[in-house]
């Protein structure tokens, strides 16, 4: 009888903690700590022999997009310093063209993007030789559409995300098969109306950002009224004035739905059906949801004070969950994140297609499609 009644009680304890799904919020929700967030970002990296550091070097490049972005919709963008940052940026540039996370590391797509995103954002493009990014994006690109992230072969749609944004950016698009990547895209979706990272792969926030961004950076505006445009087997109707193009190819309501429920009683957000809430879904959720027009759909109020409750109210910097390390990655996108929920924050406004501050979208004359409600 007692080894049946400690097979019980094991059972019960395992149940409580291995399948929990969400978390309790304390009572007192912090107000937005701008000052302290800003300081841990500037004095982030200034070490060079903390353990942190080094164990990040294979994504800097990243980091100090992050970073820079999340100060720069502070309004501290000034207290960087600029030129160490450019230098550091030419000097990871290979002769292939790619750039890569850190000096003398292999280029990838991703720290491409992140590099352009950084030399956009201090308008700063003439650091590197643009000709031979767009060169190395262009030969990333496979004969089904899709996109391998660098020289090893991997296929995702993060990649292809990253290649369409970073030629964007260089309005250099032309370069590529886009309609080929939009269909390579449109082969990931999935029934539930979420995208995977490759056909037959499971939905997930992130990667739905990924998908759902490309849609909108390869939107066309047609100034007709009551023409067709063909789409392989899909037809959009397209009216007068109105961008509609390649997002009008998902299915937004059920993908919006699909969003949504990935909100937990806390407030916080998942990334996929049965997992603990994370602060850094809060952007890929909302980006997504802003792009589909349906941001409404949300609990604005519970997320808000989920990602508050995730700061560090004595060193500033968010985590994915209340109580963790901080680190900049989760810092900007609790920060992009309440850029879009409520205008009160003293943040700039966030572009959600680039996740880079909505000015330098607009220096740069870009417009990605959105959808209305």
């Amino acid at each position: 009888i007692s080894w049946i009644i400690i097979y019980i009680l094991s059972f019960s304890f395992f149940l409580q903690t291995t399948l929990r799904h969400d978390i309790e919020l304390p009572n007192n929700i912090p107000k937005l700590l701008i000052e302290k967030h800003a300081n841990y970002l500037i004095s982030y990296g200034t070490n060079k022999d903390e353990y942190n550091y080094s164990q990040t070097e294979h994504m800097r490049m990243s980091g100090m997009y992050w970073g820079l972005t999340a100060l720069d919709l502070m309004g501290k963008l000034e207290q960087t310093n600029k030129e160490e940052v450019l230098e550091f940026i030419r000097q990871c540039q290979s002769d292939s063209g790619g750039i890569s996370a850190s000096i003398q590391h292999d280029p990838h797509l991703l720290y491409t993007l992140s590099a352009v995103q950084i030399l956009c954002i201090y308008d700063a493009l003439d650091v590197i030789n643009v000709d031979k990014v767009v060169s190395y994006v262009k030969e990333r690109q496979q004969s089904d559409g899709s996109f391998v992230g660098d020289q090893w072969g991997e296929v995702d749609v993060r990649f292809s995300f990253c290649a369409v944004a970073t030629l964007s950016l260089l309005n250099r698009l032309d370069a590529i098969d886009v309609e080929n990547a939009v269909q390579f895209v449109l082969k990931c979706m999935n029934f539930d109306g979420g995208f995977g990272s490759k056909p037959g792969s499971e939905s997930h926030a992130g990667l739905i950002y990924c998908c759902v961004g490309l849609l909108s950076i390869t939107g066309i505006y047609k100034n007709i009224q009551n023409n067709y445009c063909i789409y392989t087997e899909y037809t959009i109707l397209l009216t007068k004035g109105n961008f509609l193009g390649h997002l009008h190819l998902i299915d937004a309501d059920r993908l919006g739905w699909w969003l949504c429920e990935r909100q937990l009683p806390s407030g916080g957000l998942n990334g996929r059906p049965e997992k603990l809430p994370d602060v850094c879904y809060s952007w890929w959720v909302l980006s997504t949801l802003t792009i589909l027009g349906r941001l409404h759909w949300i609990d604005k109020k519970g997320l808000m004070d989920y990602i508050l409750i995730c700061q560090d109210i004595e060193t500033g910097g968010f985590s994915d969950r209340p109580g963790d390390m901080v680190d900049p990655f989760h810092t900007l996108f609790g920060l992009t994140a309440l850029s879009l929920l409520d205008k009160n924050f003293s943040l700039k406004p966030i572009n959600p297609t680039y996740c880079m501050p909505e000015y330098i979208i607009d220096r740069l004359g870009l417009k990605p499609s959105r959808l209305d409600a």
